[in-house]
């Protein structure tokens, strides 16, 4: 390949680089082991991958051009080939390679494992729909990879983004038994439930920032993008389909948290059980539903969820006509603790938390009576800045990760 051919990859990787900040880097930056041959990064579209990669190759390649970022939905490649610009990358020095949007990439899995094979001292690092799923059948790629998971900004996050306050991230057992001296150090610093309110509106996906005005109009056209680009880049899919797939999401955000009839949905949608419940998981995959069951999940014998919510509250005030501020705050709390725990849905009470913690979210007014006499209850209360013994300000939750 001649070099004149490559250089608009190279100019645009620049450019991208050069805009890329490093006065905030997500939680999973430091999870993430650099050094391994092969990383995998899957999450939802607007979460800041793209952001994660630029900043590691800035912090140590910024003066050089041993790493290479492409993302490959750049049409760039709709006439030239990842092979060629690989071989160019890796026989000028290269010796890591950054790929961005792998799912756009046709048989994606099997490109990687050649890669893998065919350069033994070349660094990859992917980002993809959190939707992928890795076929053992295709390039068996499990064995060779670390893959992992970045959701959206957590409210600690969310906190040291917007105000500059740097709080560690807490596990669950610490923030039940010390709650009231965490939340003490913090509400001195800031004034944290206006700080709480707008996180619940706007604070989620990094973007917010870069967004002076439309918001929600943003949001929109992410989650038209997961729909319409990202479903039929990881599923054999139709296009009548990817519009039943649109209409169920607006009928259950019209409705959650939903405990869904799924026949009637099914009617309303012209489709089959087998089909719903492929559109319904594919919605949870892609980050823009949470689907809470009484049982754990089998995700190979897909069953009917018992209750439904919006992935997260930014999606409520983005896609519901009303806002149910009771709805609002169990998604927060489902939202913040799905990615490091277990949660399914209690006779009574909102949520059993690692078959271990039962919890009641409700605002400032809510009682233990319908939890009352249950060992390990608690409740997430909503506008308190400090709770006392089992009564938790439902912000704290937001401290997990």
């Amino acid at each position: 390949m001649e070099e004149r051919e490559i250089e608009k990859i190279y100019r645009s990787y620049r450019r991208r680089l050069k805009d890329t900040p490093l006065s905030f880097t997500r939680f999973l930056y430091e999870k993430i082991n650099w050094n391994d041959r092969l990383i995998g990064i899957k999450g939802a579209r607007g979460v800041g991958k793209t952001t994660l990669m630029l900043q590691y190759i800035k912090r140590n390649w910024e003066q050089t051009d041993c790493a290479l970022y492409v993302s490959l939905d750049n049409l760039w490649f709709s006439n030239h080939s990842l092979d060629d610009l690989v071989e160019y990358h890796y026989t000028h020095g290269g010796t890591h390679l950054f790929l961005d949007e792998i799912h756009r990439y046709p048989y994606w899995q099997t490109m990687l494992k050649n890669l893998n094979d065919d350069y033994p001292d070349l660094h990859i690092a992917y980002t993809g729909s959190s939707m992928l799923e890795i076929d053992l059948q295709q390039g068996d790629l499990s064995r060779r990879q670390m893959v992992y998971q970045l959701v959206g900004l957590s409210f600690r996050e969310f906190l040291e983004f917007e105000c500059g306050l740097k709080i560690r991230a807490y596990s669950l057992e610490e923030l039940l038994q010390d709650h009231v001296a965490i939340a003490s150090n913090i509400t001195e610093q800031v004034k944290i439930l206006p700080l709480f309110e707008k996180y619940l509106r706007t604070g989620y996906y990094p973007f917010y920032k870069n967004t002076c005005e439309g918001y929600d109009f943003r949001l929109q056209e992410v989650v038209r993008q997961v729909i319409e680009s990202d479903l039929p880049a990881v599923e054999d899919i139709q296009y009548v389909t990817i519009q039943k797939v649109k209409k169920m999401l607006m009928i259950l955000a019209e409705r959650v948290p939903h405990t869904p009839k799924m026949s009637e949905l099914y009617k309303e949608l012209e489709t089959n059980r087998e089909q719903g419940l492929k559109m319904l998981y594919a919605l949870e995959r892609g980050g823009l539903l949470s689907l809470l069951t009484t049982q754990v999940k089998n995700y190979k014998s897909l069953s009917r969820p018992d209750k439904i919510y919006l992935d997260n509250p930014n999606l409520m005030y983005a896609l519901s006509p009303n806002i149910d501020i009771g709805t609002l705050r169990e998604t927060f709390f489902f939202n913040q603790l799905n990615i490091t725990h277990e949660l399914l849905l209690p006779q009574r009470g909102d949520f059993y938390v690692d078959r271990h913690y039962l919890f009641e979210v409700g605002g400032r007014t809510k009682t233990f009576e319908q939890i009352k006499d249950i060992s390990n209850s608690f409740l997430a209360v909503d506008g308190t800045e400090i709770g006392h013994h089992n009564r938790i300000p439902l912000w704290i939750f937001g401290l997990l990760y």
